[in-house]
């Protein structure tokens, strides 16, 4: 039969949402916490199994502790949003430079590039630079600037809203610089389809932890009960 420890250990699990590393650290620690309390008062004579019952009146119902837990989770799923935003985008930008620059292909086809192609080509260079800068600070506040910020919530929550905002524009954009290049071959190269893999493996990595998010920073404002 499970104890009282158990039990609540139990449902501050179910309650909790966010990254699984950080989240069962913090389960861990409640558990230890409760588990010493509990030999303590042991110690003193109670039964076992009142004393994990007093230990987990001690350590406060569930409903009033999983807001500050969920609160850490939503720093911990934004921090490491910001640190994938900070460091995948400039990644994917020199990738697909490396790509434009290595796969052959006529010299002069600048040439027969529409007019709007090198606006386009300098606002994607400016938005994902801007994406990246974003995540740096997203970053940098979340974590040594975590004290001088009054909701960190929104912090993350932001970063999951510019990822789900910034992503179908770049993709629409990057077609339309694949599509306006002119280059038939560019599409054969095999570096092409390395770039391809790898961004589309970055993009979707960033769509799930944008989502986790999400889903983090709701769940701290309507903390669940069990």
């Amino acid at each position: 039969m499970a104890g009282a420890i158990d039990d609540y250990v139990a449902r501050l699990g179910r309650t909790l949402s966010g990254p699984r590393g950080p989240r069962l650290d913090m389960i861990t620690e409640a558990r230890d916490s409760l588990l010493d309390t509990a030999e303590a008062l042991e110690l003193d004579g109670l039964g076992r199994a009142e004393a994990e019952r007093a230990a987990v009146e001690e350590f406060g119902d569930v409903e009033e502790i999983a807001p500050g837990y969920q609160a850490a989770l939503a720093v911990s799923a934004g921090r490491r949003l910001a640190a994938l935003l900070f460091v995948s985008v400039p990644v994917t930008i020199m990738a697909w430079s490396l790509v434009w620059r290595l796969s052959p292909g006529d010299p002069a086809a600048y040439t027969r590039w529409p007019e709007w192609f090198m606006p386009v080509s300098r606002g994607l260079d400016y938005l994902q630079l801007a994406v990246a800068l974003l995540g740096g600070a997203g970053l940098f506040a979340l974590g040594r600037g975590l004290r001088r910020i009054r909701r960190p919530r929104l912090v993350t929550r932001s970063l999951a809203v510019l990822v789900w905002t910034m992503l179908p524009v770049t993709g629409v954009l990057g077609l339309m610089l694949t599509l306006g290049a002119q280059r038939d071959d560019f599409f054969d190269h095999p570096l092409n389809f390395g770039v391809e893999a790898l961004s589309v493996g970055l993009a979707l990595l960033q769509m799930y932890c944008a989502a986790r998010c999400m889903r983090v920073t709701r769940r701290h404002l309507h903390p669940a009960t069990a």
